[in-house]
């Protein structure tokens, strides 16, 4: 059965904690970014690559959703679930999910993929792109996550 990606644990480290005491916004981002990096790696787009072909991943829109807070020495796993691509770009949704099971956090982005010498959005090469395809294809069976392309906004009645 297809199921996302799933990073291997981390840690949330003392200094990230706020003066409130649990995990400061910037750090969830942090999370989710090394989650990324680890599919990164098998996909293909790992520091090599950039050295390599000048080429690399861009953020170009990320939308955080806070569930619930985290602390310092907090296991977590960060999930990954490609929601569509073309050869240039890619949406996706993230979970950050606690080791007991719950979900601290979910964020929706979208990344393009980047010459660096422009910088310019460019096609994936051949052998990435085909890693992209087996990826879609695999999520694709999956359901659309719950609060993907939710508008942010107050609500007044």
């Amino acid at each position: 059965m297809a199921k996302p990606f799933l990073s291997e644990p981390m840690q949330v480290e003392t200094q990230w904690l706020d003066y409130n005491g649990h995990l400061n916004m910037a750090f969830y981002n942090v999370l989710m970014d090394r989650g990324v990096d680890q599919l990164w790696d098998r996909l293909g787009f790992g520091p090599d690559y950039r050295e390599r072909t000048g080429c690399t991943t861009y953020s170009a829109e990320y939308h955080m959703r806070y569930v619930r807070e985290l602390h310092a020495g907090d296991r977590v796993r960060v999930s990954y679930q490609l929601l569509d691509w073309s050869p240039k770009s890619f949406h996706f949704y993230q979970e950050l999910i606690h080791d007991d099971g719950w979900i601290s956090a979910t964020g929706e982005g979208l990344g393009l993929h980047v010459d660096q010498s422009g910088p310019k959005v460019v096609p994936m090469p051949a052998d990435i792109h085909a890693k992209f395809e087996a990826l879609f294809a695999e999520h694709s069976q999956l359901p659309r996550p719950q609060h993907v392309g939710h508008p942010i906004g107050i609500r007044r009645t």
